[in-house]
């Protein structure tokens, strides 16, 4: 059975949560000052069956500006977004910001509910109606049903949860095995278990047992028991709701924007390449100018180094690399939103190329040229890039899978077809293999012999350099052993020759 999550979104008052409550017969505003004033301020979470038997799982966003950043942290995951438009105000100010940013997302699934039918004549609801149809116009929501709801009287419920069974039915199951990855959301403590996180499962399964990390710190835990719609299970998977147990860990250990995956799997970064797209401007993005990330539940300030150009303006398309102040861990192909500090508007957002990437340069041909195939690059293109743009640190095949968040049969797979095709250069030991891209080996062995031909000039009569001398400059960011082994591949492939404890040039 597919597993998927449906997402309001809209401006504060417009009836969300009561669509929902519609929808489920549950309340998802548990707070007392929500009860109390009538507003959503967290995330709210619940499930229903649909007609086909299905269950959905659903989240309820809050719609006032003031807390974007709780929205921001439940759109992760959703897989259908309901935009939920009062009939008796039509499209506000958070209606369009909530549509920027799922568009920005690249959410595809979704259609629109007017809600409040019953206080509005008519005349008035086709108006609505239309204007809502051209707001629409040019994001995923065009040409999309609207569907005409009172929650109050139970009008078009049943028809919002035919579009939701019709949707879902037509979307494929995702079977790919993947690294699994849950975006913790909200940490808690039940009196006699301990800490509890919940998040949405965005790839891979969870089992029992499991031992995990809490990114970006280094804290390892252990899966005492899941649940999946107040339900026990032994495995969560991915477009699940889940909440897990965790052991040996205090609730303020995970708070919002931690990401639980298995130990090792992933690397943090400070650095992110992305291709970045902006929506409609008042003023240009200059280069450098301090934002707000959003990456699923993770938000750090960063600063956008515009890599091919000097500005952005409105609706314009850009590759740039964001320097964060503070380490997150991300994947290729996530998504992410910008906005900036003050005033507090989204900006812009879009897609990573790449979550571990080196310092770019700004105008550089060959960072450019790279950042294209991590952009649209087949699996084992991106691979190789990796390893290219990572060989200075002579990475293992584990490093390079943790870089990628993939598995590491696959890594091994892809290596071993690009040392058949003479890209890369392997040494394996005997717990671990190392790669290097032989573009940089080539780089490394001219260096080489430039240098021990420098030395022969300047003291004839020695044997020639020293091999430590020249393992410790060119190969000292990886232990001795690696280090040494790539010193033989170096002599086997330039014209060096081994004499003992030294090297020299072949013809001196």
């Amino acid at each position: 059975m597919k597993n998927f999550i449906v997402g309001t979104a809209g401006h504060i008052d417009h009836g969300k949560t009561t669509l929902i409550r519609a929808l489920t017969g549950r309340n998802t505003d548990r707070l007392k000052e929500e009860q109390k004033r009538g507003i959503s301020i967290e995330l709210g979470f619940t499930y229903f069956d649909l007609p086909s038997g299905q269950r959905a799982g659903i989240i309820d966003v809050p719609g006032h500006e003031k807390f974007i950043r709780n929205m921001l942290a439940g759109v992760v995951g959703m897989d259908v977004v309901i935009l939920v438009v009062a009939a008796d105000e039509g499209m506000m100010p958070q209606s369009k910001e909530h549509l920027a940013i799922m568009n920005l997302l690249g959410i595809e699934n979704g259609f629109i509910v007017l809600t409040k039918i019953d206080k509005v004549e008519e005349e008035w609801l086709e108006l609505v109606e239309e204007e809502t149809m051209e707001e629409v116009e040019g994001t995923f929501l065009e040409g999309k049903p609207i569907i005409r709801v009172s929650s109050t009287t139970g009008e078009g419920i049943e028809k919002v949860k035919l579009e939701i069974d019709r949707i879902v039915s037509a979307i494929e199951e995702d079977k790919v095995d993947d690294i699994p990855r849950l975006p913790v959301d909200r940490s808690f403590t039940i009196s006699g278990f301990g800490t509890v996180v919940t998040g949405t499962l965005l790839s891979g399964s969870l089992k029992n047992g499991d031992e995990v990390q809490l990114y970006p710190s280094e804290k390892i835990s252990r899966i005492r028991s899941i649940q999946v719609h107040d339900s026990d299970v032994e495995m969560a998977e991915r477009g699940q709701r889940v909440a897990l147990n965790l052991a040996g860990v205090k609730k303020e250990e995970v708070p919002r924007g931690i990401m639980i995956a298995p130990e090792g799997s992933m690397v943090p970064t400070s650095l992110i390449d992305v291709e970045l797209k902006t929506i409609d401007l008042m003023f240009d993005i200059s280069n450098r100018t301090r934002l707000r990330l959003y990456i699923g539940t993770q938000e750090v300030f960063c600063r956008v180094v515009l890599l091919d150009r000097d500005e952005m303006s409105s609706n314009d398309t850009a590759m740039a690399q964001l320097r964060l102040e503070e380490e997150i861990v991300a994947r290729k192909g996530d998504k992410f939103i910008l906005r900036l500090f003050s005033p507090m508007i989204t900006i812009g957002g879009g897609r990573i190329l790449d979550s571990n990437p080196s310092k770019k340069k700004r105008f550089n041909e060959d960072d450019l040229r790279l950042l294209e195939i991590m952009g649209s690059g087949e699996s084992i293109d991106i691979t190789e890039a990796v390893i290219k743009e990572h060989s200075a640190s002579y990475p293992s095949t584990n490093q390079i899978a943790a870089l990628r968040s993939s598995h590491l049969e696959l890594i091994e797979s892809e290596i071993e077809t690009l040392e058949a095709e003479g890209k890369v250069s392997v040494v394996k030991l005997t717990k671990e293999t190392h790669v290097i891209h032989t573009d940089f080996l080539k780089d490394i062995v001219a260096k080489i012999e430039s240098d021990i031909a420098e030395y022969h000039d300047k003291y004839p009569l020695r044997i020639g350099m020293s091999k430590e001398e020249i393992r410790s400059k060119y190969l000292g960011k990886t232990n001795k052993r690696v280090g040494e082994l790539y010193l033989d591949i170096v002599t086997d492939n330039s014209k060096v020759e081994d004499k003992n404890e030294y090297l020299e040039a072949s013809e001196f």
